[in-house]
């Protein structure tokens, strides 16, 4: 006989019905324990226990928190709230990092708001503050946002770091790998492991891929089209005709387009040099395109294709043809490109058969955003970095010379190596100078990102901080080899004392740095 135990709360017949709930699940690829599954099942247990049924699921599976845009389930949840179309009092989310990883912890208070002004509240079931709208629930709430995007911020930080680093080390960023050439898995100690097909990618965190010589009619096809380019002149144009006319299709099984053939002439891995970072599309935003001094580069990181000598022929063959021009010639053959296509990009310009090439336009203006306010197109993004930046490398020349001389007037000896600009103090240590362009936060705060080149590796870092106006120094971070862990640095106002510690106010600390250092007393 089964005895089945009941409590006085079973036979109540006034006891309230569950309350109706929606459950948001979201699941991105940072964390295995945010799965959907593992989500949905804390949120039930919740819900169990705070008298909810779950009536409606909306779930968005792989999908970034950093913007709406994408997510949408979320989006679907936010239309049938706003359109009264709900047949429930809760939405219940696992907790604040899963409603979203927005930059603007306002655009997650947003959302929530819709939410409560359709008399929908919004529970985080696994944190440990009840979302009731007190004041401490509001300010841990408001700091969980915050943190939920700060989180997003550093990992990106993290991972271009990274990035930077593997690209300086050879290795291969993403990206097809273009015609001609393929890309090879190896291993953490370099071992070959097989090439790659379209669309497969690597399955172990240690592994990395570079790239490497493709099938032998394929090299001989791009040696082919350096060949006709260079040394029998023929166009961009004409080249694509012979290939079609060929049926040599691109790497996309494509026909050849006058564009295509001019990437190919002007692509870097052609020479064997690793190039990453033309644009960027940090946390979501916009795509930004990158002055070339902030690409990061690896020159001769594999087998090339062409000879260098040749590379450079196309290039400033492709340079050369459009000095015939004045600027207003090339401005004028720009307008027609805008009127014809209603914008620009720099693979329209180079599908324009009658015009210069976008590099050359980047060539003769300084830049592509240059040429296009020229014409009347005003970008959608604060561009004044690419000036700034040109003024520094201007500078840079003046403060290497005002390094040196300070070194010599403290007893010491400072030769500078014309090829890359190092310096040599007292016949045995290496310096770099580098000089980092000062940005404003939106809340007014100064920001510096500092590039180290990893090729150099020289004992001391010399690292100029502008003001915020970048016309003079602010001050400077004379850094070890020791303490340069990674590629790329990002310092605040206060960066903590440990590394402060190698922060002068004036370069006279170099100089007085400089008398410290054992000096080989001249015969």
């Amino acid at each position: 006989m089964v005895i089945e135990w009941k409590t006085d709360d079973d036979f109540r017949s006034d006891r309230p019905p569950p309350k109706r709930a929606a459950e948001y699940v979201r699941m991105s690829t940072d964390h295995q324990q945010y799965s959907t599954d593992n989500q949905a099942t804390a949120i039930r247990a919740y819900a169990e226990r705070r008298g909810f049924e779950i009536v409606r699921t909306y779930a968005d599976e792989g999908k970034s928190g950093l913007q709406i845009g994408g997510r949408d389930s979320l989006q679907q949840l936010l239309i049938d709230i706003d359109g009264g179309n709900v047949d429930f009092e809760a939405v219940l989310v696992y907790d604040v990092s899963r409603w979203g990883r927005f930059q603007d912890p306002d655009e997650a208070a947003y959302y929530e708001l819709r939410c409560k002004r359709a008399g929908i509240t919004v529970h985080y079931i696994a944190e440990q503050f009840e979302n009731d709208g007190t004041i401490g629930s509001s300010i841990i709430k408001t700091v969980k946002r915050a943190m939920a995007g700060e989180y997003s911020r550093e990992l990106s930080v993290k991972v271009f770091a990274g990035q930077c680093r593997l690209i300086s080390l050879g290795y291969r960023q993403g990206g097809a790998p273009g015609f001609g050439l393929r890309r090879m898995l190896v291993d953490e100690r370099g071992q070959h492991k097989g090439i790659l097909a379209r669309g497969e990618h690597k399955s172990i965190a240690t592994d990395r891929i570079v790239l490497v010589p493709g099938p032998e009619e394929e090299i001989a096809t791009v040696r082919d089209i350096y060949r006709q380019f260079v040394e029998d002149c023929r166009s961009e144009r004409q080249i694509a005709d012979w290939l079609n006319a060929k049926g040599i299709l691109s790497d996309l099984g494509r026909a050849r387009t006058r564009g295509a053939v001019h990437q190919i002439l002007i692509n870097d891995k052609y020479a064997g040099h690793n190039v990453w970072g033309r644009t960027s599309f940090k946390l979501k935003t916009r795509h930004v395109r990158n002055d070339p001094s902030d690409w990061i580069r690896h020159d001769q990181a594999f087998p090339a294709i062409v000879s260098q000598e040749l590379f450079e022929q196309a290039r400033r063959i492709i340079a050369e043809r459009s000095k015939r021009l004045t600027d207003d010639d090339m401005l004028a053959l720009l307008s027609e490109v805008l009127k014809k296509n209603g914008y620009l990009s720099g693979l329209i310009i180079d599908e324009f058969e009658d015009g210069p090439s976008s590099s050359a336009y980047q060539s003769r203006f300084g830049s592509l955003l240059r040429a296009y306010s020229l014409v009347g197109v005003t970008p959608d993004h604060d561009y004044r970095y690419i000036e700034i930046n040109r003024e520094l490398r201007r500078m840079h020349p003046s403060i290497v010379r005002d390094v040196i001389e300070g070194v010599r007037a403290a007893g010491g000896t400072a030769i500078q190596n014309l090829e890359d600009d190092t310096l040599t103090i007292n016949d045995e240590i290496t310096a770099s100078i580098v000089i980092a362009r000062c940005k404003l936060t939106r809340g007014g705060l100064r920001r510096w990102k500092i590039r180290l080149d990893e090729t150099l590796r020289p004992d001391l870092t010399i690292c100029v901080r502008m003001d915020e106006d970048n016309m003079t120094a602010h001050d400077f971070y004379i850094l070890p080899r020791m303490t340069l862990e990674e590629s790329v640095l990002r310092l605040a106002d206060h960066n903590g004392l440990s590394f402060d510690a190698f922060r002068f106010d004036a370069l006279d600390g170099l100089f007085t740095l400089a008398k410290r250092v054992p000096f080989r007393q001249a015969a």
